[in-house]
């Protein structure tokens, strides 16, 4: 099946590296116009050329926090001025915070939900008003397994990650009548700089692809996810294809969540 994004505007955060950066490749491919959110210029320089390779459509990178209001307010200005406005919204930003829970700090947790909750709330709410004018708009939440069945020492991220799912139901009821369809992907071991850093932390004298293939034995399709895997996923669900899909939480673990 081919998928088209033609004429479609995305809006990845996270959108420099890993599955961000693999999503809006997958998009750009599809024919749509791309911006992207990440903090370092650098990284959104390098990025905006391979988004660019990847597609004819225009992009737009922009250097912004999303835990700041004002930045993500900013930066929404920027993509509507740039490509007009979003039909598709990735909120992807987010880095693994996983600890037992007595040693966590007030000031981790609030920094957890203002980068994994918040912004994608705030962000929502900025794109919401152009999706319901135009009657067409995909908000794709991407969350970790975490959020179905979280383990111990998995705070705060799993908290966060649960507000998450029940925030894209919330929305999905509210926006059907509009014909904003929002859904959830969740998460498993998949390839990713997350991994490179995982790697690089553990100690572990096993090269990195042994090391991977480690991770993978215990996932019942073999091996660990590949961010293209994971792309082709949210590519789906902004699509034509996925119109009668909303409110729902897909894994993308290789089936190793015990919950469907």
């Amino acid at each position: 099946m081919q998928l088209s994004a033609r004429d479609r505007t995305v809006l990845i955060t996270g959108g420099s590296e890993g599955l961000g950066l693999a999503t809006a490749i997958a998009y750009a491919k599809a024919g749509a116009n791309v911006a992207i959110f990440a903090r370092r210029q650098q990284q959104l320089d390098e990025a905006s050329r391979k988004i660019a390779a990847a597609g004819n459509g225009r992009v737009c990178a922009v250097s912004c926090d999303v835990t700041s209001a004002a930045d993500l307010e900013r930066g929404h200005a920027t993509v509507l001025s740039t490509l007009g406005g979003v039909d598709v919204l990735v909120n992807n930003a987010g880095k693994a915070q996983a600890f037992a829970f007595e040693g966590i700090s007030d000031e981790v947790w609030q920094s957890d939900i203002d980068l994994k909750l918040f912004a994608a709330i705030r962000l929502t709410r900025l794109v919401w008003p152009g999706m319901k004018e135009r009657r067409w708009g995909r908000v794709i939440n991407v969350l970790n397994t975490f959020a179905k069945a979280p383990l111990p020492n998995t705070a705060p991220t799993s908290v966060t990650r649960a507000a998450g799912l029940a925030l894209t139901k919330v929305l999905s009821t509210e926006g059907a009548p509009h014909n904003i369809l929002v859904n959830a992907l969740l998460v498993g071991l998949i390839r990713s700089e997350q991994i490179v850093r995982f790697h690089a932390a553990s100690g572990s004298d096993k090269p990195y692809d042994e090391f991977v293939a480690g991770m993978g034995e215990k996932i019942p399709i073999g091996r660990i996810g590949r961010a293209e895997e994971f792309a082709g996923t949210a590519l789906f669900l902004g699509s034509d294809a996925a119109s009668y899909l909303t409110g729902t939480a897909i894994n993308v673990d290789g089936g190793s969540c015990p919950v469907t």
